[in-house]
């Protein structure tokens, strides 16, 4: 007997519209138990990106490795885009022993987390002087294992927090995550030079920096250790209790194709999913090469982006669970749709202007303060299309997946178009790119789309 759906119940009836919230209402949530192991969590997540990529990078350079290596490091970042392919087994099969204990989510979770410590240990034990393909291919354990802690972390947020905490949830885990990634390039960076100036030959001092690396994905064993697992979750495991791990397996990867598709207006959705982020995508593109040509030095960009750029990262994710949390979802998504877009224009104004760093950090807070909103309020959009936990990490693998497509290919030509008609126009088109989705938006909101999924995960 074929086991029933299990699913959550805002999926069954639409939920009204949220009620507007003051400031302290919002910042309370913040502190709840749930919110904070979300956040926790995404700190595990941003951690170990650069340690396969642009920290690895800057020890490869160091060891002496020729720049066409290096180069080809860029490939260790395939198991990140991949990673739907292995999410069905992650919804579906069981980890010996970790799954008991723990249960579903929590299992894979503390599994997962402990591949990533013996990989990023086994990258630390490696010598890109003497053996750089092994050191390559150690980093593309640790991002396969990085990729793998993000499906179970992605899934584990979906079930875990309530529709009261989807928004916190979101701009925490944006921040932490950039918080993460941040400790993993400049602080690694940081650490590997302090172990340098305290004596330590070169080679010693990275191994013992990615040895602290490895220690600090601690912080998120401890927090799925604390946490509970989700109710969803185990709705979903008892609901598939009596098949065989064949059969789950097959349920996760084939039912996510086919519960989302059998949805009014999928494929619609599908685009939006694909062009929502791609004026962000467009501009960001070139961002880095535009400051450049206009006379900026790499010191002056790097200092602003990884300072106030930051900043602006930070409170922009925030201020985005705000206005989650106090309008509907599909206002907050023209909110941040609109927003994103409209910041391109600050670019169009620093070409105008030239050099001038209070332009230039304007420019940069501008975009990194309105990408945030739009991201959390977008991953908050993704997160309330997963609405089955059978097979929520396939099917959220799987939109991010789509959603890095107008990020990776449809930007591919946005150098051309900035060498065809220059700065100041091309950041006004990176405008006008926004004019799909936010059409899109409105014919989804039209037909209905957004009260049907109600104010699920925002």
């Amino acid at each position: 007997m074929t086991a029933p759906e299990a699913t959550s119940d805002a999926s069954a009836k639409p939920a009204p519209a949220p009620t507007p919230t003051s400031w302290r209402d919002s910042l309370a949530v913040y502190l709840q138990p749930r919110v904070l192991v979300v956040m926790l969590l995404g700190f595990s997540s941003g951690l170990p990106l650069a340690l396969s990529g642009s920290t690895l990078q800057v020890w490869m350079k160091e060891a002496g490795v020729d720049l066409g290596t290096i180069g080809l490091l860029a490939l260790i970042g395939t198991p990140y885009t991949l990673k739907f392919l292995w999410a069905p087994l992650v919804d579906a099969l069981h980890v010996p022993l970790f799954t008991q204990i723990f249960g579903r989510r929590r299992g894979w979770l503390l599994f997962s987390q402990l591949l990533l410590i013996v990989t990023i240990l086994v990258l630390a034990m490696a010598d890109p002087a003497r053996s750089p393909w092994f050191a390559a291919f150690a980093a593309l354990l640790v991002a396969t294992a990085s990729s793998t802690q993000d499906i179970v972390v992605d899934a584990f947020r979906v079930e875990s927090l309530p529709e009261t905490e989807q928004a916190a949830g979101m701009a925490s885990y944006v921040a932490a995550y950039r918080v993460g990634m941040l400790v993993s390039t400049a602080g690694a960076l940081f650490i590997v030079s302090g172990f340098e100036a305290a004596g330590l030959a070169r080679t010693s001092a990275w191994m013992w920096g990615y040895v602290v690396m490895a220690a600090l994905i601690l912080v998120g064993t401890i927090t799925a250790l604390a946490a509970t697992e989700p109710s969803q979750s185990k709705n979903a495991e008892a609901a598939t209790h009596a098949q065989t791990a064949a059969q789950r397996v097959l349920r996760a990867a084939a039912g996510a194709f086919s519960e989302f598709l059998s949805r009014k207006d999928a494929f619609a959705a599908l685009a939006f999913v694909v062009l929502f982020k791609f004026t962000d995508a467009f501009s960001g593109t070139m961002t880095a090469p535009f400051v450049i040509d206009i006379g900026f030095s790499k010191v002056d960009y790097a200092a602003i982006v990884k300072g106030v750029g930051l900043a602006a990262t930070l409170i922009g994710g925030f201020a985005g669970g705000f206005v989650a949390r106090r309008y509907s979802l599909a206002t907050s998504l023209w909110i941040g749709g609109v927003l994103q877009a409209i910041a391109n224009l600050t670019f169009s104004w620093l070409a105008h202007v030239g050099v001038n760093q209070w332009a230039l950090a304007l420019a940069i807070t501008a975009e990194n303060f309105t990408s945030a909103i739009g991201t959390v309020i977008f991953v908050a959009y993704l997160s309330a299309l997963c609405r089955n936990p059978l097979h929520t990490a396939t099917q959220y693998a799987l939109l991010t997946a789509l959603a890095a497509v107008g990020r990776t290919y449809l930007s591919s030509g946005a150098g051309y178009v900035a060498k065809a008609v220059g700065w100041p126009v091309f950041f006004v088109i990176c405008v006008l790119v926004a004019i799909p989705s936010l059409i899109l938006l409105t014919w989804l909101q039209r037909r209905g789309h957004f009260d049907e999924l109600g104010p699920v995960k925002v």
